[in-house]
């Protein structure tokens, strides 16, 4: 196996194609984590931007989530709806950027026989036992969300965080 010890995973070329695309292509941030648990009926979703608003958070990002659904409500690829449905629901995995006003995020969720599917949350995905939440929060940067042209979505863009 090679070694990683000396590994640059971003090269000056590749940061250079990103002029343009990527304002904030070098941006590092100080960092702030937080752990909590979601107890059943509560709406994952919601939930975490709740927790967003009630601790200022302006840029954050998922670390890891373990738990289970009653009752699950994603989004899938090129889909203008999303799915609802009620069942037991393992969460594999959550992933995705957020801030007090807004959130992008994904889930993987497995059912009784451990088949594996996922897409972009929406609101109404309902704890059954619990969640287990790890999340970032980069407390040097703020992130936004501007439309974007190409497919008519608001995408982020991040700033530095203007200190008040």
């Amino acid at each position: 196996m090679p070694s990683l010890r000396n590994a640059n995973p971003i090269t000056p070329s590749f940061l250079n194609s990103l002029d343009g695309l990527c304002p904030m292509k070098n941006s590092s941030s100080e960092m702030k984590g937080y752990a909590f648990r979601l107890k059943p009926k509560n709406d994952l979703r919601k939930s975490i931007l709740a927790f967003a608003e009630e601790n200022k958070i302006r840029a954050g990002s998922i670390l890891t989530c373990v738990g289970s659904l009653e009752q699950y409500h994603i989004r899938c690829a090129n889909q203008l709806n999303g799915e609802l449905k009620k069942g037991f629901f393992e969460i594999v995995s959550l992933t995705g950027t957020f801030s007090s006003v807004s959130g992008h995020l994904h889930i993987s969720i497995s059912d009784h026989l451990g088949s594996t599917f996922g897409g972009h949350l929406l609101n109404g995905n309902i704890i059954y036992t619990t969640a287990e939440i790890v999340l970032l929060e980069l407390t040097s940067l703020e992130f936004k969300r501007e439309l974007d042209s190409t497919y008519g979505f608001k995408e982020l863009i991040v700033e530095k965080r203007k200190q008040v």
